[in-house]
C-alpha cells in the first residue's frame, strides 16, 4: 500500500510538470493557433477574454524573470546555448524550468524515503537536470553537425566547380542537407539576406556550433576572400583532412570502449547497490546515513568515487 502511494504521488507530479511545461513552453504554437483560426473566421467570433488574459500574463511572468533573476550576461550566455543545443526556449523559460525540476525532484525525494534532509540534495539535483539534459543535446547536435560536415563541404565544392557563387553554393546545401545543418546553413542566408556580410554570418555559425572542423572551414574561407585562390581546391583538401581525423576519432573510440565503460561502472555501481540495499534492508542503511562514522563513511565514498571516474576518462579522453 505504500509504494501504491508513492508512485501514485510520483504519478500526480509528473503529471503536474508535463502541465506546468506545456503551460509555459507551448505558448507560441498555441498563441499561432489562435490567431490563425480567429484570422480565418473575420469577424464571425471575438477574442476568449479569459485565455488572452492568461496568456498575457504568462508573458509578463516571463518579464520579470527576465528583469530580476537574468542578468545581461547571463541572459546572452543562456541564449548562446540554447541555440547551440537547438533547444527552442527561452532564457526565462529556462528558468522557470529549472525550479519546477527542482521542486519536483525535491518532493519525489521526500515521498521515496520520508528523510527531510535527503529534499536538499533532490532540490540541488533537479535545478542541475535541465542543465545537463541541455548540455547533452548540444553534445549529440555538435557530433551530429560534425559527422556530416563533410559531405555538405563536398557538396559546397561541387556547386562551385559547377560555376556557383559561394552564397548558391550555401543554398543547395540547405536544400539538400538534414538538420542541424539545413537550419545552420538557412540561418546563414537569413542574415546575410538581411544585410549582415558574409564573415559576419560565418562568425555567427562558429558561434553556434564550436566546432574545430567547421572553424577550420571558415578559416580558410574568409582567408581565400582575402587573398584570393581556388576555394574548391582548398576544400577539398580540407574535407580530406576532416575525413582521417574522423577515422581516428572512431578507432580511438573503439580502443577506449573498455576504460570507459569501468568508469561508468565505477561511478554507478555504488549508487545502485546502495539504492538495492535500502530496498531489501531499509534499517540497515539508515545508520549509513544518521551515525556519524557512517556519514563520513558516505562522503569519503562519494569523493573517492568521484575521484576514480575523472582519472578514467581523463585517461581515456584522447586528443586529435
Amino acid at each position: 500500500m505504500k509504494w501504491l502511494i508513492i508512485f501514485m504521488a510520483a504519478f500526480s507530479s509528473f503529471l503536474l510538470f508535463v502541465g506546468l511545461l506545456q503551460m509555459f513552453f507551448l505558448r507560441d504554437k498555441r498563441l499561432a493557433k489562435r490567431m490563425k483560426r480567429y484570422l480565418a473566421m473575420g469577424d464571425k467570433k471575438g477574442f476568449d477574454r479569459k485565455k488572452l488574459n492568461l496568456l498575457v500574463q504568462m508573458q509578463m511572468t516571463k518579464q520579470r524573470i527576465r528583469k530580476q533573476m537574468l542578468t545581461k550576461d547571463k541572459n546572452s550566455k543562456l541564449e548562446v546555448l540554447l541555440s547551440r543545443a537547438g533547444v527552442p526556449l527561452k532564457p526565462e523559460e529556462y528558468v522557470i524550468m529549472q525550479w519546477i525540476s527542482s521542486a519536483l525532484v525535491a518532493g519525489i525525494s521526500f515521498l521515496l524515503t520520508g528523510a527531510w534532509f535527503l529534499m536538499l540534495p533532490g532540490f540541488f539535483l533537479g535545478f542541475l537536470l535541465p542543465k545537463w539534459y541541455v548540455l547533452k543535446k548540444e553534445r549529440e547536435r555538435i557530433n551530429k553537425f560534425n559527422e556530416g560536415l563533410a559531405d555538405m563541404i563536398t557538396t559546397i565544392v561541387g556547386s562551385l566547380r559547377a560555376g556557383f557563387s559561394f552564397p548558391q553554393a550555401l543554398k543547395t546545401v540547405a536544400e539538400e542537407a538534414h538538420s542541424p545543418i539545413k537550419e545552420e546553413m538557412e540561418t546563414v542566408l537569413r542574415e546575410m539576406q538581411y544585410g549582415a556580410s558574409m564573415e559576419d554570418a560565418l562568425h555567427s555559425l562558429k558561434e553556434r556550433v564550436p566546432s574545430e572542423d567547421l572553424d577550420l572551414m571558415i578559416q580558410a574561407i574568409l582567408i581565400q576572400r582575402q587573398v584570393g585562390g581556388n576555394l574548391a581546391t582548398v576544400l577539398d583538401q580540407i574535407v580530406r583532412t576532416i575525413r582521417d581525423r574522423t577515422k581516428i576519432h572512431r578507432q580511438i573510440s573503439t580502443l577506449t570502449a573498455q576504460g570507459r565503460l569501468s568508469g561508468i561502472v565505477v561511478g554507478l555501481l555504488p549508487i545502485i547497490l546502495t539504492l538495492v540495499l535500502y530496498i531489501i534492508e531499509p534499517g540497515y542503511m539508515k545508520a549509513l546515513f544518521t551515525h556519524p562514522v557512517g556519514i563520513m563513511m558516505v562522503v569519503g565514498g562519494a569523493i573517492s568515487a568521484g575521484i576514480g571516474f575523472f582519472l578514467i576518462r581523463k585517461l581515456t579522453s584522447i586528443e586529435v
